[in-house]
């Protein structure tokens, strides 16, 4: 005897001939999305590449912009290691915005460019590709790569009016901090002005041992250093920011006096050789230590204060993965 068997809807696993070509409405696979920013990549190339190459005949080999090829370099592998999210970014083109700022960029380039002012010259490049990210993505790749972007300010030299103003008042503090700390420490050490006199030396402590460049420098270092950490809480992340110009300070003027004792005790020309250069090294490893060992008391004082409030464990509540 035949039943009748009431018809349900099944599901059922289709597959479609063409499962390797996206279908409407669906994001593009990552290698098609790259090769649609190849052009671009080949456009940008053609326009910076020259200009990098110029600095790394000229600005980059002084002691100043010394750090303009590592920012650079640092910047695009951030770019480069969000490059994933990046193509998995929905395209939501932001045509007025971007068409603003990619033109201002180019003008800014083509100013610089033709008349050798390298601020214009070498800062374009930031609202230029910001400008490229807002016409073929939107908003939400520009707030994915804000950090890099913003790193590659440090790439930009400073003016030099700024330069000559904040010059001459940081090689006044730095000069009078060394001669006051080496003179407590029993060393025979004088000042006039900028001049340090130890035993039968004098040293001139002159612009690129002012702390102005390494300011700028330890600066980019200490903010990538807070980007790789990926602290969460607003506290840390604000005290830290604050210490790094006082840090880089205080690294500086232990480089003066570490120049000024190298001098007294193997004489002139170990102090205004290598190891004068080898100082630049020994600061920038100075103000990194400092600021891990300020990082570490700041965690041990974070971890208390939320154990106290009975808070979720501290390797959860104040870090976060490192985007």
């Amino acid at each position: 005897m035949s039943r009748s068997v009431a018809s349900y809807p099944v599901p059922a696993l289709v597959i479609h001939a063409d499962s390797g070509r996206p279908r409407s409405g669906e994001t593009p696979r990552a290698p098609r999305r790259w090769l649609e920013w190849l052009p671009l990549a080949i456009g940008l190339a053609v326009l910076y590449l020259p200009s990098w190459i110029g600095l790394a005949r000229g600005l980059w080999q002084t002691d100043e912009q010394a750090h303009g090829p590592i920012v650079l370099a640092v910047a695009l592998w951030l770019m480069w290691q969000k490059r994933s999210r990046l193509a998995a970014v929905l395209p939501q083109p932001r045509p007025v915005a971007g068409w603003t700022l990619l033109v201002f960029g180019l003008a800014c380039y083509v100013l610089g460019r033709s008349q050798d002012i390298l601020l214009f010259e070498v800062s374009s490049l930031i609202p230029v590709l910001a400008g490229v990210l807002l016409l073929y993505l939107g908003g939400a790749a520009v707030r994915l790569l804000w950090f890099p972007l913003f790193f590659l300010i440090f790439m930009v030299p400073i003016p030099e009016a700024i330069l000559d103003a904040l010059t001459s008042p940081l090689k006044q503090a730095v000069s009078f901090l060394a001669e006051r700390l080496l003179y407590a420490a029993g060393y025979p050490v004088g000042r006039t002005g900028v001049m340090l006199t130890v035993g039968q030396y004098q040293l001139l402590v002159a612009d690129a041992c002012s702390g102005l460049n390494s300011m700028y420098s330890l600066s980019a270092l200490g903010l990538l250093y807070l980007h790789l950490m990926g602290y969460a809480g607003f506290w840390r992340n604000a005290l830290l920011i604050a210490a790094i110009l006082p840090v880089a300070f205080v690294a500086n003027v232990i480089r003066v006096m570490f120049l000024v004792l190298i001098t007294y005790h193997f004489g002139d020309a170990a102090g205004q050789g290598f190891i004068h250069g080898f100082s630049g090294m020994v600061l920038f490893v100075i103000a990194l230590l400092i600021l891990m060992l300020l990082d570490s008391l700041l965690g041990m004082f974070f971890r208390r204060a939320k154990a106290a409030q009975g808070g979720p464990p501290p390797s959860r509540a104040w870090r976060q993965e490192a985007s």
